[in-house]
């Protein structure tokens, strides 16, 4: 009995690679990358000179994004999806979460360890995300490898920047960064899953 259940849900993993993950919508990711830009505009100039504070507040920015990225997921999850989504679901936000984690944990080391540092942040959350949409990919339609590459390619450009960058912290990098690879992303999922 415990084999064949296994067997079963080994078809169900390989049958969830072949299909294209249709939890992300156009709309929600859109308003994410559009929380990045008013971020970026809203930064107060106080946040400019004060890595840590720096960095808080573009983690509190992350999570706000990221929660309003991810809302239909997560209405999906609990009201609509069937125990075979809800599976589904999870393999393709767990494919993706360890990146998000790994970016939150190289912010508390940097402002631990040393906050001149910090100006490093942009570039690897950037290439972090990166890494993420790359890990997911499998589950998404075939262009999002070309956002995955543009925040992968952003991150090593934000990091070859900071050589000039001098004390100031731009919240600019991180607001054009992010808003342009959410706008790039809502484009792909529109046009490849839900135009008509």
């Amino acid at each position: 009995m415990t084999r064949a259940l296994d067997q079963i849900a080994e078809i169900h993993a390989q049958i969830a690679k072949g299909e294209v993950y249709r939890g992300y919508r156009s709309l929600p990711i859109a308003a994410s990358g559009a929380i990045g830009m008013a971020a970026a505009w809203m930064q107060p100039a106080q946040v400019a000179h004060d890595p840590v504070a720096f960095a808080a507040y573009w983690m509190a920015v992350a999570v706000a994004a990221m929660f309003v990225g991810s809302s239909e997921i997560l209405y999906n999850y609990v009201v609509h999806d069937s125990a075979s989504g809800r599976r589904h679901t999870r393999k393709v936000v767990g494919q993706f979460l360890p990146s998000v984690l790994a970016g939150g944990a190289i912010a508390a080391c940097f402002c631990g360890l040393d906050p001149s540092l910090v100006v490093l942040l942009p570039g690897l959350w950037a290439i972090c995300f990166g890494l993420g949409a790359f890990a997911s990919r499998p589950y998404l339609p075939r262009a999002s490898g070309w956002v995955a590459l543009f925040y992968y390619a952003a991150g090593f450009v934000l990091l070859l920047m900071t050589r000039g960058a001098g004390p100031t912290l731009n919240g600019w990098w991180i607001g054009i960064t992010f808003g342009t690879g959410q706008l790039l992303a809502a484009l792909v999922l529109w046009w490849n899953l839900e135009r008509a």
